[in-house]
């Protein structure tokens, strides 16, 4: 199995970025998908998520900015990310099924 997560990058307060994650070797379909995000110092805590009939969960911190998606075609979960802060600095990891890890892709901020 295999998680390959995309998209992050350096933006400025108020930006946006999107990030993809595509899963392979495994029945994407089957399974539930979530986003992470670890700043250095913290905990790894829980983004959004997906479930398999596309309903969705939202940490408090990002409702009404961020975005979770699937493409079930393309094996694909997306982040939407808008109104960026500086605490959305982290790096960003997909999840599936609370089993898979993809290897993270960093999201950095600037005010």
């Amino acid at each position: 199995v295999q998680l390959q997560a995309s998209g992050g990058g350096l933006v400025q307060a108020g930006g946006s970025l999107r990030l993809s994650c595509t899963v392979s070797g495994i029945t994407f379909r089957t399974a539930d998908m979530a986003w992470y995000r670890q700043a250095p110092g913290k905990q790894r805590d829980l983004v959004a998520s997906i479930s398999t009939k596309s309903s969705t969960n939202y940490a408090d911190s990002v409702k009404g900015r961020f975005t979770i998606a699937r493409d079930n075609g393309k094996n694909s979960v997306y982040l939407e990310m808008n109104n960026l802060k500086p605490e959305d600095t982290a790096a960003y990891y997909c999840n599936m099924g609370r089993v898979f890890w993809g290897q993270g892709t960093q999201v950095t901020v600037s005010s």
